[in-house]
């Protein structure tokens, strides 16, 4: 009973229209976007919807987090076009079930607290680079195909289609001024479907992108010839897929946690990312992962829960069993109306107010990852550049912070007090601190106020107390931390450790 409450929150209070209602747009909204994305991979359109329903589903009701949506994501399904190009949709199924192994692995082994280590620069710069895809994806709606090749609207038809996204616009920024029970996407698309129905308007329409009619997800297991070789074949994307996955998922995880003001759970959002791709890859979907567009739709239609997750995914599969006609028919300048809101939503226009009072570093790695997102449709590279980007800049700055005061006491001893972090960065600077041959005969360097932080210190201090031993002259290190003195251990013939306890020395672990 309890996993029960745990798995559906029942245990809180649900508003269930709101609820229902969030699901119900997050459906529309998911619909073209996962057709379109099948397509453009070269899949047959229906591995879209089916990834939809089976991401959707499996990571609303098992996922880290109550309010996020999954489904067919074009940062993951970007990843398979090669593969598709080379081998075929057999292979892509198997290494989006592989990809499912690598991803629960990581959630079973805690890895996903990595994510801690993006910075809030690489975050805007992600937001931002990710904002500007959506916005600039709609674009494509705006062509029709001919003679093999995209062109753009023109005339009344291209008239007609921007007014109708206008409108839907407009209704989605207004109408929350009117009330906001009713969620203003959902009535948006209403309204537009609507129109373009009672009077008749030609305009593009979902059955215009692909047929969304057919059965439920037929169980496949791939067929591909179990050996070293195949494996090797779909194992590279299969890293990237779980890595690309996850990086939006987990980043996608913190955006809720901040706009909800609650905390989710990343490991267990791996798992259940995981167990949707094995499942995608034996029930014919592409794959997928969490998606920041339909999530931020369906926390602005209200939802804080998990049941908006699973409605969206139950009405994707009642629209593939019985509702093709009547959804083929829904316009998609509805879609693009809000798909375009979203992208403006998603935009961290905070990023503007404070640029000022960022540092110039932070201002052009928010910028690398942004124009990186854009130029590639790369996340997971993006926000890796822009966290080893951050972290060489940090290893710069705290390079500068070493410094050492020096005293020398009643008895002789010269006292060396470091501050600052002593890493391969700063092992240059806290050498040139030392007047091997100016010193007395006995040496204290205490390091209260720094850490020996990786091996190129410990190498540093070896080499300082040689030449110190060379010279005929002993040092003692103190306040050393005791995994230092472990590492020290060879040196003792020439290192005399004076251990001084210190209560404000505490390391953080996380059970």
């Amino acid at each position: 009973m309890k996993l029960a409450l745990n798995l559906f929150d029942f245990s809180q209070k649900i508003n269930y229209k709101n609820e229902i209602l969030a699901g119900l747009t997050v459906a529309m909204t998911m619909i073209p976007e996962s057709l379109s994305f099948a397509i453009l991979a070269g899949f047959p359109p229906l591995t879209g919807l089916y990834a939809a329903f089976i991401a959707g589903l499996v990571t609303a009701v098992f996922g880290g987090r109550p309010g996020m949506i999954s489904g067919g994501a074009g940062a993951t399904v970007i990843v398979l076009i090669a593969l598709m190009k080379s081998h075929g949709l057999e292979y892509v199924f198997a290494a989006v079930a592989l990809a499912g192994v690598i991803q629960i692995l990581i959630g079973l082994f805690k890895f996903s607290k990595f994510i801690r280590l993006v910075p809030q620069p690489v975050m805007y710069g992600f937001l931002n680079g990710l904002a500007i895809i959506i916005f600039l994806s709609q674009l494509d709606q705006f062509k029709v195909l001919k003679d093999g090749a995209l062109v753009w609207l023109r005339g009344d038809a291209l008239m007609m289609m921007i007014g109708l996204v206008a409108l839907t616009i407009a209704i989605v920024a207004l109408f929350p001024r009117i009330t906001k029970k009713i969620p203003a996407t959902l009535v948006a698309i209403i309204v537009v479907f609507a129109l373009v129905v009672l009077f008749g308007i030609e305009t593009k329409t979902v059955q215009d992108i692909a047929s969304v009619e057919g059965g439920f997800p037929p169980f496949h297991i791939p067929d591909i010839p179990v050996s070293l070789e195949a494996l090797k074949v779909i194992l590279p994307y299969s890293l990237i897929f779980a890595a690309v996955g996850l990086t939006e998922g987990l980043l996608t995880l913190n955006l809720v946690d901040e706009i909800t003001g609650t905390k989710g759970n990343g490991n267990r959002e791996c798992i259940a990312q995981g167990t949707s791709n094995i499942a995608n890859g034996f029930f014919f979907g592409m794959g997928g992962c969490p998606m920041i567009a339909q999530t931020l739709v369906n926390l602005s239609a209200g939802s804080r829960a998990r049941l908006s997750g699973i409605i969206a995914a139950i009405t994707i599969l009642l629209i593939i069993l019985f509702g093709a006609p009547i959804i083929g028919k829904l316009p998609m300048a509805a879609l693009v109306g809000v798909m375009m809101m979203v992208a403006l939503g998603t935009f961290e226009w905070a990023s503007f107010r404070i640029i000022k009072k960022m540092p110039r570093h932070d201002i052009f790695v928010g910028i690398l990852v942004a124009v990186i997102t854009v130029l590639l449709h790369n996340l997971a590279l993006a926000v890796l550049i822009g966290v080893i980007i951050s972290a060489l800049v940090f290893a710069w700055e705290s390079a500068k912070r070493i410094r050492a005061r020096t005293h020398v006491d009643e008895a002789g001893v010269k006292h060396y007090e470091i501050y600052g972090p002593l890493f391969f960065g700063s092992v240059q600077a806290f050498t040139e601190k030392f007047t091997v041959a100016q010193d007395p005969e006995e040496i204290i360097i205490n390091f209260k106020e720094s850490r020996v932080a990786d091996m190129s210190a410990i190498d540093a201090l070896n080499n300082l107390t040689k030449r110190y031993s060379g010279a005929g002259k002993k040092v003692h290190l103190q306040y050393l931390s005791a995994d230092c003195i472990r590492l020290l251990e060879n040196a003792s013939a020439v290192i005399d450790v004076n251990i001084v306890q210190d209560p404000e020395y505490k390391v953080a672990i996380e059970k």
